[in-house]
């Protein structure tokens, strides 16, 4: 039996894998014919190798980066605030035009981990979504509101890393 109700689907914890996982499903799905639709709220556009791969091979996959990099001071909060929005505007704008089946909220746990949009907003637009939208959302630090409401929870939980001995990020593997 298929349930066609849309899903929400949480990648968090402190391992790699979240975006990775959220792009696998999103080409699973575009060998079926749906659409995604991604929106990056950290990452910045031509930093990640998704951004130029998928739309170009995939169609179905349409990845939109509002991102300014990483949190660093609280005096970049307020512009950091503003490219949340400002994506948080256009997702909802893009899916007025009906044409996507999954949508992927990159980077929004860590969004609403440090304070730049608030919780309740989402909440509320996973509870009036349209009820076919599948909606994935990535990132570390998962708040609870986000979990309870969640019908698939995955944590990637890191062993071992490069990183963490002093060595770059790798292009292709991290980025």
């Amino acid at each position: 039996m298929v349930d066609d109700r849309g899903l929400i689907v949480v990648f968090t914890g402190d391992g790699k894998g979240k975006t990775t996982a959220a792009l696998g499903v999103a080409l699973r799905a575009s060998g079926r014919g749906m659409k995604t639709l991604v929106i990056q709220f950290i990452k910045q556009g031509g930093t990640s190798g998704e951004q130029t791969v998928c739309p170009s091979v995939v169609k179905e996959i349409e990845i939109y980066p509002f991102g300014m990099g990483f949190v660093f001071h609280d005096v970049e909060r307020v512009a950091h605030k503003e490219a949340v929005e400002n994506a948080w505007r256009f997702m909802e704008k893009m899916l007025e035009k009906g044409k996507y089946d999954i949508l992927v909220l990159d980077e929004l746990n860590v969004v609403l981990h440090l304070g730049l949009f608030p919780v309740k907003r989402v909440v509320e637009f996973l509870y009036k979504k349209d009820s076919t939208l599948h909606v994935i959302i990535t990132g570390r630090g998962a708040p609870s509101e986000i979990v309870e409401l969640a019908d698939i929870v995955t944590e990637m939980k890191q062993i071992k890393h490069i990183f963490n001995s002093g060595v770059k990020s790798a292009i292709g593997i991290d980025y």
